[in-house]
């Protein structure tokens, strides 16, 4: 019996690939079957060349997802085995950062609980007018635990605990002015201006940007010394490569830039 495909991969322009979360009935929960699959497709995004950037979006019409899968927290497994489960949020949301290539998170509906960790470890946020954002679950008995690292380094302490402990939400437009969310745009047109965006992503040099995702993600946490030295170090590599050589070229001749991944 084959596997239900619960996150589709599809190429919608050159160097961009999408990842859409495709389970409606279950409001796109995060079960362990769609985070394998989504782990699954960002390291052969990863792998992939070819790719230059990937956006996670949503078949639901108003739902981008749910979050964790309460049925399965509540279920009758033993212990050990959910607490193995569990090692897949903190899985995807690291693959994410090492990813070495931007993610957009197109939030085409409400980004909730465990999906709003997902939302927050990628690189970009474009959201709809009518997306909302939060950490609902606490009202149901659950703290997000998996999530509060990453609302922590994105958010206000102060607003971060409001948002945690007592599960309001919030709506794209208040997300914006918190500084979660890049683009607030209108559902006509939303999904053009999603790729749009990507493609101006998938344009630039796949080496260089490659390059500065590892520099943020290794330096985000340093002390500053450690990360200026380390920050240094990346720009040497900037400086070898031909990619830089070209870019410069191609703005004195006031020309578009070919790069070569070198």
């Amino acid at each position: 019996m084959n596997e239900d495909i619960l996150v589709r991969s599809d190429v919608r322009a050159p160097g961009v690939v999408y990842l859409t979360l495709d389970r409606p009935e279950t409001r796109n929960a995060l079960s362990d079957e769609m985070l394998d699959q989504l782990i699954a497709g960002l390291e052969a995004a990863r792998d992939d060349d070819t790719v230059h950037v990937v956006v996670i979006t949503s078949s639901h019409d108003r739902i981008f997802s749910s979050g964790g899968d309460l049925k399965a927290f509540g279920d009758d497994r033993p212990l050990a085995e959910k607490y193995d489960g569990l090692g897949r949020f903190p899985r995807l949301f690291t693959l994410l950062g090492a990813l070495g290539k931007p993610v957009v998170c197109a939030a085409n509906g409400d980004v909730l609980a465990g999906a709003f960790g997902l939302a927050l470890a990628c690189d970009l946020v474009v959201a709809t007018e009518s997306a909302r954002f939060g950490c609902p679950e606490i009202t149901v008995g659950v703290f997000p635990f998996m999530i509060s690292a990453l609302i922590y380094r994105s958010i206000d302490r102060m607003k971060a605990n409001e948002l945690m402990m007592l599960g309001e939400l919030v709506s794209a437009a208040e997300a914006k002015e918190l500084g979660f969310v890049n683009r607030v745009l209108p559902r006509h047109g939303f999904d053009a201006g999603v790729l749009s965006l990507a493609q101006s992503i998938a344009a630039k040099s796949p080496l260089l940007m490659r390059l500065g995702k590892q520099a943020i993600n290794s330096t985000r946490d340093m002390a500053l010394g450690e990360a200026l030295d380390r920050l240094q170090a990346q720009l040497a590599l900037a400086l070898a490569s031909d990619d830089l050589a070209e870019g410069i070229a191609a703005f004195r001749e006031k020309r578009e830039p070919h790069w070569s991944g070198r």
